[in-house]
């Protein structure tokens, strides 16, 4: 396939006029100190970069000297560091294996590029492996009693063991947490230190969180495994009482920031004083105890939001005494004054509220790939140019989709004005995880919350995706619950795409209703305690020669060239629009920011060289979906209050006995029949199917956009793995509504595609069931009755439309007709309108 004429290649920003932010990066990542370069090894010059599928516009920017040289920890700076990045010794290992202490190794890998990346110079997966090298610390830093030496590590993917001068230091389970040893006992005196790491990365042979990394990549929404060490390695001399973390909380209705140091080594004599900053400016001055709550004011403050991202600075210092002794630590922080909510708007639905006010999330998702590093960009530069691009397109939120990212992601985001969306990287698909694998899981999800917990962009915590993973819906309920309370400033959404996959079914928790739906939006409604959101829609999809993982693409819907990709995206996206009005959604998360492997349904292609789209365009609708989804509402005229009675507006007692056509009783649409037999009911006759038959009414029954009753009588003849339709209607792709047996539950449904109202019981076969299925458009829910009795509601605001045939005894399902009925049917009516409860139960007690 041709790609779009012309292609156009990304702006590359070098930012070269060093102002304000950029000022600011620079200072942390050289100014501070000149040892913040890398300190290359000896084994520098036998260091071979891959050869990367696709080239970015940063690849051939990265070399040994300059691999990821920035200050990695933004929000906890000190003057004093050394970035241990840069050419290390590898070998792969076997399990068990000794560490190979002053031993050097045969190969050479750059860290932190991940051992399978081109630009790790390995390009391969190992199960076990060793990191080895050397380095020397600063006379200057005079470690010892006083001073301690520090050693970090951004991530190691999945279990890491470190080593200095072959003394056990430090061991660390999960891929996504950053950790520290303090290595100052094991150091030599004086001359070349010795660090190995072991590490052990099994990727999705075990349980543990990987999210969407694979052994094997498949040609479709699963990729690369990203192993070992791949975010950045430092040294950091620190006083031996000193400062560990900053617990900050913002709290704009009292202007002022809450404020916890968190510290070690320090006595009941030690102290704090912390300096809130507005660039030169001194906004207050606080002193008070380490380790304990302090309240920092912070009046008149500048809240911080997408289109204004004001941080303030903050200077923390430690001191032994009373607030007036020597000073053993300086940090230096920052944070923003805002606040995540939920409100209701003018039309009494439950939405999103940033700083009080209501705004909508509009999003992508951002998987985090790189073509050249996989989980690691190859530069700064590279990180932050796929946020800026999300400004550039209107996009103010970006779901970080089951990934985490280094610590500078999250400072770009900060200073760009962008929201965020934290999932937890999801275990491996297919089946559930013994319960071993669920702790750790769980003590992961609970670690990131933890470090990332003071990031302002960050507005949300994602526990589970689609069902990867899960092992129950009350786990997910109490871990959302336990979530919330560790974290109760932001939102947890509980379940991504709750209605898809291997979801287990909503447990009622968290701040979020979550669906996926492809092309989509997704419209699910909020309720009384939850807001809700389209958590993945799109996924528009385009080929361009030349800038491709494969030689072949695949999206949820492909389309050949710029022009009708834009389009479809404008369109899609005043759907969403709608269902932000309609339905009182508090946001829509598009599929995605990049193509990633074999999916092509980015806005950028996988190496970031081409824009897929009139991004003009783009950024006009994402603008208008922000400004208009206001909470207002669009309530529409009132909804016509139906035909009242229960005859309904079209009816079928098949008690011809013989024939092709069974009669309409109330109305004049008659069902021809074909693969149909006669047979007894439970009042007169019923008709029976044999897996292949259908009774089309040759007209659409039922307004999809309005509200509607569907109701019979049904025995089947099996209740298997297949889905089995006793009326649904026809669209030209998927059925309006079914009214159905679902084989994947096994259960009775009332359905849309990718949603069911089920019942809790499996049917009997041989058993006559009465089944009525109720849309009330003004409610924006979808329920079933078995019997009578009301087994189950699900909120759908938004129908598939469709004027095609009401059919008896199948269903469609992308155009073809399927789900057919094996067992009999009986009294057969349509409403146009939601019947109430005791309508159903009346309806249901008439028999024989």
């Amino acid at each position: 396939m041709l790609p779009p004429a012309p292609p156009t290649r990304p702006r590359r920003r070098r930012f070269g006029s060093r102002t304000g932010l950029a000022a600011l990066a620079a200072l942390l990542a050289t100014t501070l100190n000149p040892a913040a370069a890398a300190e290359p090894t000896e084994t520098t010059e036998s260091w071979t970069m891959g050869e990367p599928r696709l080239v970015t516009p940063w690849t051939h920017d990265v070399s040994p000297d300059n691999a990821l040289p920035e200050y990695p920890r933004p929000q906890l700076t000190r003057p004093e560091w050394r970035n241990l990045n840069g050419v290390w010794e590898f070998a792969g290992a076997t399990e068990g294996e000794e560490p190979p202490f002053g031993e050097t190794l045969p190969e050479r890998i750059l860290v932190p590029y991940p051992t399978e990346s081109a630009l790790s110079g390995i390009q391969r997966h190992e199960d076990h492996m060793w990191y080895r090298r050397t380095f020397d610390v600063p006379r200057k830093w005079r470690i010892g009693e006083h001073n301690r030496l520090v050693l970090h590590f951004g991530a190691v993917d999945y279990e890491a063991t470190v080593y200095v001068n072959g003394r056990e230091v430090a061991s660390h389970t999960g891929g996504y947490g950053a950790f520290s040893a303090d290595v100052t006992d094991a150091l030599k005196p004086h001359g070349e230190q010795e660090i190995v790491v072991g590490v052990t990365d099994r990727t999705d042979a075990t349980w543990q969180p990987v999210g969407k990394q694979r052994r094997v990549p498949d040609r479709g929404i699963f990729y690369e495994g990203a192993s070992g060490i791949w975010q950045t390695v430092w040294l950091e001399p620190v006083a031996s009482a000193h400062v560990t973390t900053l617990d900050m909380v913002p709290d704009i209705d009292t202007s002022t920031l809450n404020l916890t140091v968190n510290t070690v080594g320090a006595s009941e004599r030690t102290t704090v004083e912390a300096v809130v900053r507005d660039g030169r400016r001194v906004v207050s001055r606080t002193r008070g105890d380490a380790d304990e709550p302090l309240s920092l004011p912070v009046p008149n403050a500048k809240l911080w939001s997408p289109d204004s991202p004001f941080l303030y600075d903050l200077d923390v210092v430690l001191r032994d005494g009373d607030g007036r002794g020597r000073p053993v630590d300086r940090v230096s922080s920052y944070f923003g004054m805002r606040e995540i909510g939920m409100a209701e708007g003018e039309d009494g639905r439950l939405r999103i509220t940033l700083n009080g006010e209501i705004l909508f999330l509009m999003s992508t998702l951002d998987q985090g790939y790189w073509p050249d590093g996989i989980y690691t960009a190859p530069t700064d530069e590279a990180l932050r140019w796929d946020l800026e691009a999300h400004k550039r397109l209107g996009f103010n939120t970006v779901r970080k989709h089951i990934k985490t990212e280094p610590d500078r992601w999250y400072y770009h985001a900060d200073r760009l004005g962008l929201l965020v969306w934290q999932d937890m990287p999801s275990m491996r698909t297919g089946g559930r995880p013994p319960a071993d694998a669920a702790a750790q899981f769980e003590a992961e999800l609970h670690e990131l919350v933890e470090e990332k917990k003071n990031w302002t962009s960050i507005i949300g915590w994602v526990p589970f995706n689609e069902g990867w993973g899960e092992w129950s819906r009350e786990a997910t309920g109490r871990i959302a619950e336990e979530v919330a309370e560790q974290d109760p400033t932001r939102l947890v959404n509980a379940h991504s795409g709750v209605n898809c996959c291997d979801s287990l079914g909503d447990s009622g928790k968290g701040h979020v209703i979550d669906w996926h739906a492809y092309v989509g939006p997704a419209t699910p409604t909020p309720d009384e305690h939850r807001v809700s959101i389209d958590g993945e829609h799109g996924g528009f999809g385009l080929e361009v020669d030349g800038h491709m993982w494969f030689g072949e693409g695949h999206a949820y819907q492909m389309l050949p060239d710029s022009e009708s990709l834009t389009a479809a995206y404008v369109d899609n996206q005043r759907a969403v629009l709608h269902a932000a009005r309609s339905c009182g959604i508090s946001g829509a998360i598009y599929t995605q920011i990049t193509d990633v492997e074999h999916e092509v349904n980015g806005f950028f292609t996988y190496d970031r060289q081409v824009e897929k789209m009139d991004f003009e365009a783009v950024r006009r609708v994402n603008e208008e979906i922000i400004e208009g989804a206001d909470g207002s509402g669009d309530g529409g005229p009132a909804p016509d209050p139906g035909t009242p009675g229960l005859d309904g507006v079209h009816a079928y007692p098949f008690d011809e006995g013989s024939g092709t056509v069974a009669s309409d009783a109330v109305g004049d649409a008659d069902a021809t029949l074909t693969g149909a037999e006669w047979t007894d009911g439970v009042r007169g006759g019923a008709v029976s199917f044999g897996g292949a038959g259908e009774a089309d009414t040759g007209t659409a029954l039922v307004d999809p956009e309005g509200s509607y009753s569907v109701s019979a009588w049904v025995r089947l003849d099996e209740a298997g793995g297949g889905f089995q339709t006793v009326v649904s209607q026809d669209t030209g792709t998927h059925s309006a509504f079914f009214l159905q047996y679902s084989g994947q539950d096994q259960r009775w449904a009332m359905s849309y595609a990718g949603l069911r109202a089920l019942s809790p019981e499996k049917p009997e076969p041989g058993r006559w069931y009465h089944l009525t299925g109720v849309r009330d458009a003004q409610a924006g829910t979808l329920s079933l009755y078995v019997d009578g009795q009301h087994v189950d509601t699900k909120n759908a605001c938004l129908a598939e439309g469709g004027d095609g045939n009401t059919v008896i005894g199948r269903a469609q399902y992308g155009g073809q007709e399927v789900d057919h009925l094996r067992g009999d049917v009986d009294e057969v009516r349509v409403f146009d309108r939601a019947l109430s409860r005791d309508e159903v139960a009346e309806l249901a007690s008439v028999r024989n």
